[in-house]
């Protein structure tokens, strides 16, 4: 097990200092001593080292890394001679575009728009080499000074027709809340598609402020879109075309076949407005109606109430005739 300070060595890398940390990974700022570059550092918490499934997604992610070379892909870099599970990574200055959202609320529409273009065009390259990110968010993408992104954190992401991992309750396999894709919450596998979707909702909230669909827990939030449609773009911000509105609507469309085919296609149309058709879309209309699942909610408690006295009148019945 690793256990980790800045000014240690591991192998041939120096610690530098802590970057960020989640439930599962601390992510360490390193120089490599063989060739000064500075690198990303990935170590799991000692108490995952032993956990079979975050295992295998550990190794997952790094395979996937390193079989990616794209200047909007964050490279895994191949290191044969550790002894110990970590991952190796290209250092990404920069920002994660989830603070420069919580920065800006509404971005302008123009630079929306390039960096999602360029989100697309990683995602095409990731996408052409079979594998499917699944869990694409703000926090996953990195900007730099001049806008340039790079797509990071693989954890989740398979291979397209890879064996499907699934879990008893919701957890970072599934996705995102606010992102995760109807087919998904669905219990699909998810495909290039679902990695639109993501991608989709994020260009809706840089422009809007405001993801398309919220909820007081995740399930909520999942359930809202499986039932109802988001509010117009253009009722958020008066300030976009038509032509952008309609390329959103596309990108989230609830069911994969009428959405994007591919990033490519959704970058095509975000980088020629002025050929998109704009639809007089019955969304545009019903979306103020909200759907609710309260009556399949009502019977549910109905039937958890009845149990204790279908339970009481069993053990009566038994006890009348024993």
């Amino acid at each position: 097990m690793i256990s980790v300070h800045a000014g240690d060595k591991l192998d041939h890398f120096q610690i530098e200092r802590l970057v960020a940390r989640s439930g599962m990974a601390s992510i360490y700022q390193g120089t490599d001593l063989r060739n000064g570059r500075m690198v990303a550092i990935k170590i799991p918490h000692p108490q995952m080292e032993s956990d079979p499934i975050f295992f295998e997604r550990f190794q997952r992610e790094e395979e996937i890394g390193i079989k990616l070379d794209h200047p909007g892909v964050m490279k895994v870099y191949e290191n044969k001679e550790r002894h110990d599970p970590y991952i190796v990574m290209e250092w990404v200055p920069g920002k994660l575009l989830r603070q420069i959202i919580s920065d800006t609320k509404k971005m302008a529409p123009e630079r929306a728009i390039r960096l999602v273009v360029s989100i697309c065009k990683a995602l095409d390259h990731i996408h052409s080499h079979g594998v499917i990110h699944r869990d694409l968010k703000p926090e996953n993408i990195m900007v730099d000074e001049q806008d340039n992104i790079k797509i990071i954190d693989f954890g989740i992401s398979a291979n397209a027709g890879a064996r499907r991992i699934t879990f008893a309750k919701l957890t970072d396999t599934m996705g995102t809340p606010d992102y995760i894709s109807p087919e998904q919450v669905k219990g699909g596998r998810g495909d290039a598609r679902s990695d639109v979707y993501a991608v989709g909702v994020m260009l809706y909230e840089m422009l809007t402020g405001s993801v398309p669909f919220t909820g007081s827990n995740p399930f909520v939030i999942m359930n809202d879109r499986l039932l109802n449609d988001p509010v117009p773009p253009r009722e958020l911000n008066p300030e976009l075309s038509p032509q952008i509105q309609e390329v959103l609507y596309r990108a989230l469309e609830r069911s994969p076949h009428n959405r994007y085919r591919n990033a490519r296609d959704f970058a095509h149309d975000l980088e020629h407005l002025d050929q998109v058709g704009v639809e007089d879309r019955p969304e545009l209309h019903r979306w103020k109606k909200r759907k609710s699942p309260w009556a399949r909610q009502v019977l549910m408690y109905v039937a958890l109430a009845l149990i204790p006295v279908v339970i009481f009148g069993l053990l009566l019945y038994v006890a009348k005739h024993t």
